[in-house]
């Protein structure tokens, strides 16, 4: 299954969507390799962009939350923080003992989880960021 940003997924937001797609079509790139039986040879590439992406998009969501005096953004940020905790413990557990089929499952359930907060968490911040606009 491929991920797209799909209309319940976009948040209205251009450079929220932007960074969306990035993180949707490094995601799909890995799990072509994977069906290709080459997902070992780009896991760890993978893992290591989706902690700078998440990194750089987290921090550019929290200024637009900041920007327009979202009234969530302290749990949000918290969110980010636990988020970037555990794609770190992924990423750690695949450098030190490889990809396996747990360590995949691992990466695939942090995805999703991601995919979760776009559709719910995402939506409303943009939301409010069009209302105080």
């Amino acid at each position: 299954m491929k991920y797209t940003l799909t209309k319940d997924l976009e948040t209205g937001n251009a450079l929220i969507d932007n960074e969306h797609r990035q993180l949707f079509d490094a995601v799909n790139k890995l799990m072509d390799a994977c069906s290709q039986g080459k997902g070992r040879d780009l896991i760890e590439k993978t893992v290591r962009f989706l902690n700078d992406y998440v990194a750089k998009h987290f921090r550019d969501e929290e200024q637009l939350q900041i920007q327009s005096k979202y009234p969530g953004y302290s749990a949000h940020r918290q969110f980010h923080e636990q988020y970037k905790q555990k794609l770190t413990q992924v990423e750690n557990q695949i450098i030190n003992t490889g990809a396996t089929i747990a360590t995949l499952g691992k990466l695939n359930e942090i995805i999703g989880v991601l995919i979760t907060h776009i559709r719910m968490d995402d939506k409303r911040i943009a939301d409010h960021i069009k209302a105080s606009s």
